[in-house]
């Protein structure tokens, strides 16, 4: 055998160790990370991922989806119907006793529909939101109605007094719940949860301890919204935040808001804030 057929042996012999070296270390890291997945998510608890398209979405959600999706300076943050820490240690008995205000409906499209996406670089939290037929509020005119009972006591002793039911009809009807806009609380409830999200991706774990919404335009129910938010300022444990909620189109403000949240320490319980 010449020296050159034997080194050659000798180097196919290296790359073969070389390669099965690789496969091993490729095979333990894909097994690492199987077992970390199944420990935070058993095979008998595999959570369903909400922040998807379904087939309630309506176009302009979508499309939305589909342009943040294909941007890679934006990363999609999915989202269960509770907190998916804490599906290691919860039994198969325990499994759907509790769940995120906001996935609390089984049926799509009624409710809450919305899908979150992160910017690291800008510290940054977009939420893409369509309020269901479920989440209606009252008309104004059914508000302006009853603080008008309240704030004429002479008026409405009179009417009560004479037994009109005039002022009972007024009342009665405008009380009836709108089809056409988003309940207040239910904006700042999605509001919330959006610049959470985003403070938790960026900083860490933290809860409200204020939040200023200003209500500029009211939303349509089925429409599509983009939630704006972004971290300001850290002092300490404060984190300041500002957040827009406008139409699809950017045309339209329909609520801004600044909040402050403060920052869990490490094992420290959220009964303490």
């Amino acid at each position: 055998m010449s020296p050159e057929s034997g080194t050659g042996t000798m180097l196919y012999e290296i790359s073969r160790i070389i390669q099965g070296g690789a496969a091993v270390c490729r095979h333990a890291s894909t097994a690492a990370a199987r077992v970390e997945h199944e420990h935070l998510f058993p095979a008998a608890l595999q959570p369903r991922d909400y922040a998807v398209p379904n087939p309630t979405w309506n176009p302009e959600t979508k499309r939305l989806y589909e342009e943040l999706s294909r941007d890679p300076s934006w990363r999609r943050l999915p989202s269960y119907e509770e907190f998916a820490g804490s599906r290691s240690s919860m039994s198969l008995e325990a499994d759907g006793e509790t769940r995120f205000f906001t996935r609390n409906l089984d049926q799509e499209g009624i409710g809450f529909e919305y899908c979150m996406f992160y910017n690291e670089a800008e510290k940054r939290t977009v939420c893409i939101f369509q309020p269901g037929p479920y989440l209606g509020g009252l008309a104004g005119r059914a508000l302006f109605s009853f603080f008008f009972f309240f704030a004429e006591p002479t008026l409405t002793r009179i009417l009560w007094f004479l037994g009109l039911s005039l002022f009972s009809f007024h009342l009665s009807r405008p009380l009836l719940p709108s089809s056409r806009y988003t309940h207040g609380g239910c904006i700042a409830t999605i509001l919330d949860s959006t610049v959470g999200a985003g403070i938790v991706n960026s900083i860490g774990p933290a809860m409200t301890a204020n939040l200023n919404l200003d209500y500029r335009s009211p939303i349509p129910l089925g429409s599509t919204v983009l939630i704006d938010s972004r971290v300001e300022k850290v002092d300490g444990q404060k984190v300041y935040t500002r957040c827009q909620v406008r139409s699809h189109d950017s045309a339209v403000l329909h609520s801004e808001a600044t909040a402050l949240y403060v920052m869990l320490k490490s094992g420290e319980s959220e009964a303490r804030l």
